[in-house]
């Protein structure tokens, strides 16, 4: 039997950063679902689909053809057979997948290739209904969070160290925008599971995070160390 880590929580508290970081150590396969939205809410933009239109959505997501392979250690995510690993993080596309993500359909597409790549592997997956939907059984589930302010710092930094021009507080605007959208949404909305452990990263550092995921990982699955 496959050995799963669900870590969940709202955008911006480094979920993808300590699941990769985990992985590595823990040697486990690290499945970035929020990527998998992120390459159907770019092939929306690409398509130019009326975000507001559900109907279209759905139809044009029939289209997309989302797959994951790996390089080395490294997920690659394939639209329609191109690697689209460098386009996936922009503030565009992200706040397109918190709506494409919520339509059920769209959701449904994607749910089989996560739950097949748990089932076959020993892994770390990030998102925001791993623990509650996608991987109910898993054997470890975290909540990991942070205030609203600093996920926006640490979002502004992110892409001003890229040469991006933005503002601090139109990015706190997105994420408690995209917070209650999660939350809020009809099907499979981000919630903290009762047997999730809350991680609140707001005063930790990414090494902080990491040693203290890493703790619970082997406390729960002894043999990982």
């Amino acid at each position: 039997m496959s050995y799963n880590i669900a870590i969940d929580g709202p955008a911006g508290a480094g979920k993808s950063t300590i699941a990769k970081a985990v992985a590595k150590k823990e040697k486990l396969i690290y499945v970035d679902t929020g990527a998998m939205y992120r390459a159907m809410a770019l092939f929306m933009l690409r398509q130019a689909v009326d975000l507001q239109n559900r109907e279209e959505i759905i139809e044009k997501c029939r289209e997309a053809h989302i797959t994951i392979g790996y390089d080395g250690d490294i997920q690659v995510v394939y639209l329609n057979g191109e690697n689209v690993n460098g386009l996936l993080r922009t503030e565009e596309t992200g706040n397109a997948a918190s709506v494409v993500s919520s339509i059920p359909e769209v959701r449904e597409k994607l749910l089989e290739l996560q739950r097949s790549l748990a089932a076959g592997n020993d892994c770390i997956m990030d998102g925001r209904d791993i623990g509650t939907c996608v991987l109910p059984g898993a054997q470890l589930k975290i909540y990991l969070t942070a205030d609203s302010l600093v996920r926006a710092r640490r979002r502004f930094d992110e892409l001003a160290a890229r040469g991006e021009v933005c503002d601090l507080e139109k990015i706190r605007a997105d994420i408690e925008e995209r917070d209650y959208r999660d939350m809020h949404r009809e099907v499979s909305p981000l919630k903290r599971e009762e047997d999730a452990v809350t991680v609140d990263t707001s005063k930790m550092t990414a090494d902080e995070v990491i040693a203290e995921v890493v703790r619970l990982c082997r406390e729960r699955h002894p043999g990982s160390e």
